[in-house]
């Protein structure tokens, strides 16, 4: 029976990854950011409309980055993972529903929609990935982490390829309507598949520091990130990792968001590039599965550096993309790779979190993996602008993933798991 409720429990946290990756795909991917372009043209230039969307992106964000390590504290403080969650989850899902609305000369409010939906999106990410350590068993935290990725992958994969269709088999005039409904369906899919981990994950026991237990919310999470960083050093494995990853990731980042306008610029065409789309999503489903196997077989960090010695690879193949047959070539080889790096990093991460600090620390994870992507793109229009060539700005990406596997070399994880039980002795759970 235990054996049971276990495997119910690791279902429904995996499936809020089925549920909220919908967004990622359909609104952040695929459809609205070509939407916006089509609401956006009467009132705004070309020029414009790149801009401002860039100023979207931005702002969400910086907002993100501000709000999470404090929430992320104040979480842990109170006991309320799964109450933040659902507040942020719920924030996303209803920005998302009035994007149904959003038609000619809407720009800045699908700005201010997707603004709303990205923070509730990445918000309630910090909560879902903190419940990691507690629901999962020491020897099963690998394998849940991509389960959860691999899932993602399904049911994001799914919706988007519904959406697609409805977009690009409609007729001409209702081509703007099955948009709106596209992205309005993300915000049930969100809905619908988030309630088994309502359902059937319990809130974490509560677990407060020494003098904590009648300190205000705001100046517990304050007080907490200050210890946090005055006591950095004690977490040093744990702050190399998430250097490490955040340089990696960058990498990876970059390839994701670059993948496509490089693909136009060398002349591969729109339909090619939405078909290798979808091709990643459903190829990501067994690669992140295959992953989870291999930390059990190799280990997680063997496992990390495999992933990243591809995605150098991948580097070097970008070089020498000339046609859409590279491009499906190589965007299978990220769908071999990305779940399963990013899922045993995540994995990997869990183990070294005190679970009295889990929101706390996955605030910081969280925050590193939306940065990842802002200085990879950069190096990259420097490398490509300095020597009039982009085949070169995609091979400088090499030295994101060299720097990070080297710092991931220097992360001792037994060290990092034995700091995080010493923090967690020190926590008093409450009755």
């Amino acid at each position: 029976m235990e054996d049971k409720k276990y495997k119910k429990i690791i279902n429904s946290w995996a499936m809020y990854d089925w549920a909220n990756s919908a967004f990622a795909t359909t609104i952040m991917a695929a459809v609205l950011p070509i939407y916006y372009r089509a609401i956006a043209e009467p009132t705004l230039t070309g020029n414009q409309i790149t801009s401002y969307w860039a100023y979207t992106n931005s702002i969400a964000l910086l907002l993100i980055a501000i709000i999470s390590p404090i929430l992320g504290a104040m979480a842990d403080f109170k006991g309320y993972k799964k109450r933040y969650l659902t507040i942020f989850a719920l924030g996303g899902i209803f920005a998302t529903a009035f994007m149904f609305f959003l038609t000619t000369g809407d720009w800045l409010l699908a700005s201010s929609l997707f603004i709303l939906g990205n923070i509730g999106f990445a918000g309630a990410n910090v909560f879902y990935d903190s419940l990691l350590p507690h629901i999962a068993k020491k020897d099963d935290i690998d394998q849940i982490s991509t389960r959860g990725y691999a899932m993602g992958y399904v049911g994001g994969g799914i919706l988007l390829a519904i959406n697609l269709a409805m977009i690009m088999f409609a007729p001409d005039h209702l081509t703007a309507l099955m948009t709106r409904i596209s992205l309005a369906s993300v915000a049930v899919w969100w809905l619908v598949f988030t309630i088994p981990l309502w359902k059937n994950i319990a809130e974490p026991p509560r677990k407060v520091y020494a003098g904590e237990m009648d300190s205000n919310p705001f100046r517990a999470g304050f007080t907490r990130l200050a210890v946090t960083f005055k006591e950095i050093k004690k977490f040093g494995d744990l702050f190399k990792f998430l250097v490490a990853f955040w340089l990696y990731n960058d990498g990876i980042g970059t390839i994701i968001k670059m993948a496509t306008t490089y693909g136009d610029e060398i002349g591969i065409d729109s339909t090619s590039l939405i078909i290798v789309l979808l091709i990643v999503q459903f190829v990501g489903i067994p690669f992140s599965f295959a992953f989870g196997w291999l930390a059990k077989k190799i280990g997680t960090k063997k496992s990390i550096f495999l992933a990243l010695g591809v995605y150098a690879l991948i580097s070097i193949g970008g070089y020498f993309m000339s046609n859409a047959t590279h491009f499906l070539i190589l965007g299978f080889a990220v769908a071999m790779v990305q779940g399963g790096s990013q899922a045993l990093s995540r994995s990997l991460y869990g183990r070294m979190v005190p679970k009295a600090q889990s929101a706390e620390f996955f605030s910081f994870f969280s925050v590193s993996g939306k940065f990842a992507g802002m200085f990879g793109p950069l190096v990259f229009g420097l490398v490509s602008q300095l020597f009039n060539n982009s085949r070169l700005g995609i091979v400088s990406l090499i030295f994101f993933f060299i720097t990070g596997g080297l710092l991931l070399t220097r992360v001792d994880e037994e060290k990092g798991i034995q700091v995080a039980r010493e923090a967690d002795a020190l926590a008093i759970q409450e009755a």
